[in-house]
């Protein structure tokens, strides 16, 4: 229809310029539209002013409509026509380019056609034949690399891996020595290199080459459950509580129930059942699983497959967890002899994870010290150096008042969660928080909390105590896997005997406990919040040891919570070398980015480290790499690394500064290939329009395909002429000037003024 009423393709006008081939200037063409228009206003007027058939808004509606045909008569006699680039035939080259990836191979349909099938009688369906008519063609298909090919019967459509924007850069290079016109992708638009990037589409649009692409595949998967993604920690202590954050949609199962799965091999470390929410909308879903002993866990998410199922290939995902051998130090100091700390002591005794130092001051100038590493360690009691703080992973506060702390050693503690990414935990008691003169120092920017400016804040009166929302989700508040169970279970808790008043949470903070008075009210009871690069928390109660004298011998609640409190207190608490990369888990990639971040004794950036990455992987293979210092971040030090083929490997970073060794870090990444096409397998149209849109191109369905024949010879790439394309015999221009003289027929018809 376009073309009949318009003449010419659609892509003549989007890449045409439009010009007046009329030897008068165009100034005079506006010239002569104002004269005309003053022209007809006049005679318009004239004829209406014995006449109120014609006056006010029925003359200025037949004065337009007349203007508007002596505008368009005029215009063509100025010989309006559009200037277009169009290439030279049989001097350039056309390449065609054919998604070759393990998506192809996907029938949308039971029984149906394959995408590879479909593309392949659209090109041989007389396209090729249109394309070789007029230009040389090239074909290249098109996976995780870009190869040349001679007949469509080679497409296997067995790679694993789609790489869009590595192809296309590489025709772009091609057409610096080659006139390459234009391209033609034919292909589902699955990538697994995060789309084209801008600087792929710049260098596309800089040699002016248009992308034509025909999407194959449907837009929607009738029938499907597919995991989008799956959040476990990177690192974990031995046997601690995790959760895997579970992301996942589905299509044609809206209200079913479904299974969701975390395993090692085969042992099954957590299940749940879960009703699916409507097609199409984000749903997840938190499970928790135990950590296990140290070393590398390959844990598995999964979705049982559900009846009818397209494509059951997506329903499962693969993470790496660290479960680290590191023994986390814990300095406990506290002030008085009382049950609270008799009782956390022997709360995490049991614990080989946690390594409990801790310092009780008997009386005033004496301190007795257990769990210490030799005789002489705290022998002065608490640390005044750096060097002695910052070995230990935790801090722990207890009834202690601050002026019992030396300014320096308040500044210590303050660095020591913000600059050595320590966990500092304050407890509740008659000489802690404001009854302790917190209030006045430098430990009040640390604090998640800003203390009432009073005392007599710490009381001795039953409190029971509530879940808050957050706390619901928190895994240091997980007494229950079941979050209603586990709220019921902290309602039933023995009630505390003392409770201190801790002042309001600052923005950011977050409050897992409250606890409500018998003199009425509610307080918030255990607040925890992220400071500089550690965490710190209040926990405003001397008294839940009688957690474990109200309950029975072999109940565990109390051992539970403390050591969920202080391996959440440790677990993020950085080392002198701390190694990291953006994925674990590398699906159908081979290169790998390594970071490592080293800090001195005192934990300072050292950015004058040698620092070297060793490197284990399948069949022997050992390999060192040396990383160079970040330009912009301090004591960060980054290398790239290709990976040879898929396994497990395991890198070792050791820092050192000249024959002193400043640290070493461990941690793994695992390559998958044969993975990323199983997801996302419909067809990505919105990739495929924005590319053809943002290179000059256009998108074709199918079925529309065999009108590239025509418009691909529209191109500025390549040995292209330029042509004019006359406008002034197009059918719409007939239709326009009919339809302007025939509304205004009607509107005098219907005024009676014909």
């Amino acid at each position: 229809m376009f073309e009949f009423l318009f003449k010419y393709p659609q892509a003549v006008f989007s890449r045409g310029t439009f010009v007046l081939l009329g030897g008068w200037p165009p100034w005079l063409l506006g010239l002569g539209i104002l004269i005309a228009a003053g022209a007809l206003g006049y005679l318009v007027r004239s004829r209406s002013s014995g006449s109120e058939r014609l006056a006010g808004l029925r003359g200025a509606a037949v004065w337009l409509l007349q203007t508007l045909l002596a505008a368009i008569l005029l215009l063509m006699l100025w010989h309006p026509a559009l200037s277009v680039a169009t290439l030279r035939p049989q001097q350039n080259i056309v390449a065609v380019v054919v998604d070759d990836s393990a998506s192809m191979a996907q029938a949308d349909e039971a029984g149906g056609t394959t995408r590879r099938a479909a593309a392949s009688q659209v090109l041989n369906s007389g396209l090729l034949d249109a394309l070789k008519k007029k230009f040389q063609v090239r074909l290249y298909k098109l996976s995780d690399r870009l190869e040349r090919f001679d007949k469509l019967e080679q497409l296997t459509s067995a790679s694993p891996a789609t790489r869009l924007g590595d192809g296309l850069k590489q025709v772009v290079a091609d057409a610096a020595s080659l006139p390459i016109g234009a391209v033609v992708l034919a292909s589902d638009g699955a990538d697994n290199s995060g789309g084209v990037d801008l600087e792929t589409i710049a260098e596309i649009r800089r040699q002016r080459i248009p992308v034509h692409t025909i999407g194959f595949g449907k837009d929607q998967v009738e029938k499907d459950v597919e995991l989008g993604d799956v959040q476990v920690p990177p690192r974990a202590l031995p046997e601690s509580r995790l959760s895997a954050v579970v992301s996942f949609h589905q299509h044609g199962y809206a209200g079913q129930k479904a299974k969701l799965t975390v395993k090692e091999g085969a042992k099954i470390l957590s299940q749940q059942m879960v009703t699916l929410k409507k097609d199409g909308e984000e749903q997840s879903e938190t499970l928790l699983f135990n950590a296990g002993t140290a070393g590398v866990r390959s844990i598995e998410t999964s979705v049982d497959p559900l009846a009818g199922e397209s494509n059951v290939k997506n329903n499962a995902l693969m993470r790496l967890i660290n479960v680290d051998q590191r023994k986390p130090r814990i300095l406990y100091m506290e002030g008085e002899p009382r049950w609270e700390f008799k009782f956390l002591r022997r709360a995490v005794e049991d614990d080989r994870t946690i390594d409990l130092v801790t310092i009780l001051r008997t009386t005033q100038n004496k301190i007795y010290r257990q769990g210490i590493a030799n005789p002489d360690e705290l022998k002065d009691g608490f640390p005044t150096k750096v060097e002695e703080l910052f070995a230990f992973d935790g801090l722990i506060i207890g009834s202690l008042d601050a002026p019992y702390l030396t300014p320096g050693q308040q500044t210590l503690i303050k660095d020591f969660v913000d600059r050595r990414g320590g966990g500092a935990l304050f407890l509740g008691g008659k000489d802690s928080l404001s009854d302790g003169g917190y209030k006045q120092s430098a430990l009040t920017e640390v604090l998640p909390v800003t203390l009432p400016d009073r005392k007599d804040t710490f009381v001795r009166v039953g409190a029971d105590i509530e879940l808050t929302a957050q706390g619901r989700d928190s895994l240091i508040t997980r007494l229950e896997e079941d979050p209603a169970k586990n709220f019921e279970r902290w309602k039933k808790m023995p009630y505390l005997m003392n409770v201190q008043d801790p002042g309001q949470p600052k923005p950011g903070a977050v409050v897992l406990l409250d606890a409500k008075p018998t003199t009425g009210g509610r307080v918030p009871l255990l607040i925890t919040q992220n400071f500089g690069r550690g965490r710190a928390a209040v926990f405003a109660t001397g008294g839940s040891w009688r957690w474990q004298m109200l309950q029975p011998l072999s109940d565990r609640t109390h051992e539970m919570f403390y050591q969920q409190l202080l391996r959440w207190l440790v677990s993020d608490t950085l080392r002198k070398v701390t190694t990291s990369t953006p994925k674990q888990l590398l699906s159908d990639e081979a290169h790998v980015t390594l970071r490592a971040e080293v800090r001195d004794r005192t934990y300072l950036p050292a950015s004058d480290a040698k620092t070297e990455a060793h490197i284990l992987g399948p069949n022997g293979l050992a390999e060192g790499v040396e990383m160079r210092p970040d330009p912009v971040e301090a004591g960060v030090y980054t290398a790239e690394w290709t990976i040879p083929k898929p396994g497990s490997y395991l890198v070792e970073v050791v820092a050192n500064r000249g024959s002193e060794e400043l640290g070493r870090d461990a941690m793994t990444f695992r390559r998958e290939d044969g993975v990323a096409e199983n997801f996302h397998t419909q067809q990505n149209r919105e990739l495929l329009q924005k590319l053809a849109s943002e290179t000059g191109g256009r998108y074709y369905k199918p079925e529309e395909a065999q009108k590239l024949g025509q418009d691909i010879s529209y191109s500025e790439a390549g040995i292209t002429v330029r042509e004019t394309r006359d406008l002034w015999d197009m059918p719409i221009v007939f239709l326009l000037l009919l339809g302007v003289r025939a509304a205004e027929w009607v509107l005098r018809r219907k005024w009676g003024v014909i």
